[in-house]
């Protein structure tokens, strides 16, 4: 199942949530019609992927739902505890 796909140039940045637990796969691929390619050349790929409350943008999360230091504190306090229990099911799962 494809869950997201995206067309570039020959640059291109995108983000993505993934609301679904398991797997996921990352295809990419190059529709390039330059011989440079087979002839020697270089493709070059930067692949950031973040999981986990580190994805999170706090300040935005802050600003939109207007909470305290304190508050925000507290929120990012849960979501690392949350990703330790879901880091320790996947333990006793694998």
């Amino acid at each position: 199942q494809v869950v997201l796909s995206r067309q570039y140039g020959s640059e291109g940045r995108f983000t993505f949530t993934s609301h679904t637990p398991g797997e996921h796969q990352i295809c990419l691929h190059s529709n390039s019609t330059r011989m440079a390619l087979f002839a020697g050349g270089k493709l070059r790929v930067h692949l950031d992927i973040q999981v986990g409350e580190h994805t999170n943008n706090y300040p935005e999360i802050a600003a939109k739902d207007k909470l305290t230091e304190l508050q925000l504190r507290a929120r990012q306090l849960l979501d690392q505890v949350e990703q330790i229990q879901k880091e320790q099911n996947y333990q006793r799962v694998r």
